[in-house]
């Protein structure tokens, strides 16, 4: 049915419990900051409303709530480079080590261990994160191109509710880009981009198998994110009441907030987990099709311009994303 142990993923997410511990109070803060910066906006908002009447001082209050909340997505917006850097990558390179049978050093923690692997991959958090852009970009170019998506999931009449496979299956392939940049820290790869771009290349040759394993994990993973969602929907209720002016919509978006952080910090990296056991034992003394990397090659100029800049990066010239011109017909 799936192609990793379950048990080995719980095993792995003991034995990265630093990290784990780490994602708890990086993601449990972010949602407490949420909750502050919307409950700050909510009560500036109601202490303006105070020169109006009773509707002026609910309205105001509403959306100096929206205000607060709008402000902390936005400066979470901007440290979405670190997160990935300091936080999955770094897990995703000691989880790498663990599924290996690498030892971790002693003497040293775990996340400065697993700092050390990143920084010597990719030298700056930029690198990274511009190399997630461009992955994420040709997974959904892969994904058009595997066929036989009925086959993945074995449900009766799923010929006819095909267009709701692939909007879910595109909920899968969230899982997969963390699992192709973990290819370039475990082959120790000294040009991300090139170790990309052949990570890519066997994802696709893969591309069914990988696509019915994300497929379970995004069942799992969505639908203990709902119970978390229902299970937070009361304490929620209660936080927003404790908010000047309390808004309905509030206890709502904030259950959201508190099943994200949960799913963020728990059950994605288990996920994360039981993809790299699946995608290593997939291309397991596989080499890169000739024939696939054509295809995806003919359909995605994100994979063009993958392999451009791992060109660059053998020459040594690392030209800034942003300042490279654009080119016609790139496409997904």
């Amino acid at each position: 049915m799936w192609d990793f142990s379950l048990r080995r993923s719980l095993t792995l997410m003991v034995q990265t419990m630093p990290f784990i511990l780490l994602r708890c109070v990086v993601y449990f803060g972010i949602a407490l900051a949420y909750i502050l910066f919307t409950g700050m906006g909510a009560g500036v908002g109601w202490g303006i409303g105070a020169l109006g009447d009773e509707g002026f001082q609910t309205s105001a209050s509403i959306w100096g709530g929206v205000a607060g909340f709008g402000i902390t997505a936005a400066i979470l917006y901007f440290l979405r480079e670190y997160l990935l850097y300091m936080v999955k990558a770094g897990h995703i390179a000691v989880l790498v080590n663990l599924i290996d049978g690498q030892p971790l050093p002693e003497g040293r923690s775990q996340i400065a261990h697993a700092q050390q692997i990143v920084k010597s991959r990719y030298a700056q958090a930029n690198v990274l994160f511009a190399l997630d852009q461009i992955v994420k970009g040709v997974i959904a170019a892969i994904t058009g191109l595997v066929q036989g998506v009925a086959s993945i999931l074995p449900i009766p009449g799923i010929s006819q509710l095909m267009g709701l496979v692939r909007a879910f299956l595109r909920l899968a392939v969230g899982l997969i880009d963390e699992v192709i940049l973990a290819y370039a820290i475990r082959t120790e790869s000294q040009n991300p981009w090139s170790s990309a771009q052949t990570a890519l290349v066997l994802y696709g040759q893969n591309g069914k198998n990988m696509l019915k394993n994300a497929a379970w994990l995004a069942i799992f993973t969505y639908g203990l994110s709902f119970l978390v969602f229902l299970a937070m929907l009361a304490p929620a209720a209660a936080v927003v009441y404790m908010i000047p002016g309390a808004w309905s919509a509030g206890g709502f978006l904030f259950a959201l907030v508190f099943a994200w952080a949960i799913k963020a910090a728990l059950i994605e990296p288990f996920a994360i987990a039981c993809m790299l056991q699946a995608y290593f034992k997939a291309i397991e003394g596989q080499q890169p099709d000739p024939e696939w990397e054509a295809r995806i090659d003919g359909v995605s100029g994100k994979f063009r311009k993958l392999k451009d800049k791992a060109a660059d990066w053998a020459r040594g010239n690392t030209p800034d994303d942003d300042a490279e011109p654009a080119r016609a017909g790139t496409g997904p």
